[in-house]
């Protein structure tokens, strides 16, 4: 498998973006992001049936928990509607989180069922992680998830669905490659397709070396639904950051542009001009980040959309996952803060997010890890 390493790019394109990057993403960079005051930089709390926000609902109530912690929502749409899944279990970790899975098919959603678990072997169970659900063209519906007893020894197994979900294949393990070791498909955010046909998986892996965390950003690639892959990257070095759980974006002219969680208080970002076999590097976006999940996508009018937490993870309410956003930009360096999905004491993280034929976008994340959240918002009024 042909393997690509990171390389400084010196030509006038990244030049280019180079000089456009403000110096005050540099200072973000090497001092740390300062929280602004949310009261007089963001949008009030949005209302479900008020302008852009069309609904909001929790996929199940907290009355009917299926399990006592959930976390890590995936939504994807199908032909004759939603599905959404997420892993549940005891607690974050507990060998009995499993994945679970539900239908939006007539407007509500259905009870909710699990469809994975991480069963070894009669006296071996280990937790799940991180369900992401990707529907390419021309191939069966894919739902990877991780197994292991933690991030740092976790393995990618995937299952596919011929009717949308309806059943599932036996799962499978994705493999091992010499760049990474354990495959892991998408790490949290769904995938892209090229016009080639090729799943473009952005993915990174969690390691400690000399005590220290390394977090590094790759992708894996498969263009034949995850039977052989081939792996891009690491694409840094995680000296300027640790960065995990990238999302792709996408523009007109071809490039591509990653958002990834941090630990260094931004939101980083790298770019592409050759269908992401090469990557710039790493630098800080304008964005806080509490070191926490975010998700991204490209909408169909070519702006990008962005779902994160505006804080950081210390300092005065609203601060970490007390506060859920959305932002837009139309170049994916100055991004507007345009929605507050949620700003209240607790959980409200690890969004995901699509686009459905209709035009609107539908956003999952996690509501205080007792139950997932779904909301849907009419782009067109932002």
């Amino acid at each position: 498998m042909k393997q690509y390493a990171l390389r400084k790019e010196s030509s006038t394109q990244w030049n280019y973006w180079y000089a456009v990057i403000p110096l005050i993403l540099m200072v973000l960079t090497l001092k740390g992001y300062s929280q602004p005051s949310p009261k007089n930089t963001l949008p009030p709390l949005a209302v479900a049936g008020e302008g852009v926000l069309l609904s909001g609902e929790l996929i199940y109530s907290l009355a009917a928990k299926p399990t006592a912690e959930c976390h890590a929502s995936t939504i994807v749409e199908i032909s004759d509607g939603l599905i959404a899944a997420w892993f549940g279990g005891s607690y974050e970790r507990n060998p009995d989180v499993g994945i679970w899975i539900s239908f939006n098919l007539d407007g509500t959603w259905s009870k909710p069922t699990q469809v994975a678990d991480g069963y070894q072997n009669d006296s071996l169970r280990y937790p799940t992680w991180n369900p992401v659900l990707f529907k390419p063209a021309n191939g069966p519906l894919m739902l990877f998830y991780k197994v292991g007893p933690n991030p740092r020894e976790w393995w990618g197994m995937l299952m596919t669905s011929e009717n949308e979900g309806r059943t599932w294949s036996m799962p499978r393990r994705l493999g091992r490659h010499s760049a990474i070791g354990d495959l892991l498909g998408p790490v949290k955010n769904k995938p892209i397709q090229l016009k080639d046909g090729t799943v473009l998986c952005p993915s990174s892996t969690e390691r400690e070396v000399n005590n220290t965390d390394l977090w590094l950003v790759h992708f894996e690639a498969t263009k034949d639904f995850g039977k052989t892959w081939e792996v891009i990257g690491p694409i840094h070095d995680g000296k300027a950051f640790n960065a995990i759980q990238p999302s792709i974006l996408t523009y007109a002219d071809g490039r591509m542009q990653i958002l990834c969680r941090t630990g260094e208080r931004v939101i980083a970002q790298s770019w592409s001009v050759d269908k992401g076999k090469t990557w710039s590097l790493m630098t800080a976006t304008q964005l806080p980040n509490p070191d926490s999940g975010i998700d991204a996508i490209t909408l169909r009018d070519g702006r990008q959309l962005l779902v994160y937490n505006h804080t950081i993870r210390s300092g005065p309410f609203p601060s970490g996952r007390d506060m859920l956003n959305v932002a837009v930009s139309t170049d994916g360096i100055l991004w507007k803060t345009v929605m507050t999905l949620e700003q209240q004491e607790g959980e409200y993280s690890y969004p995901a997010v699509i686009q459905t034929t209709d035009g609107n976008v539908h956003i999952t994340y996690t509501y205080d890890r007792r139950s997932v959240k779904h909301v849907v918002i009419d782009p067109r009024q932002m």
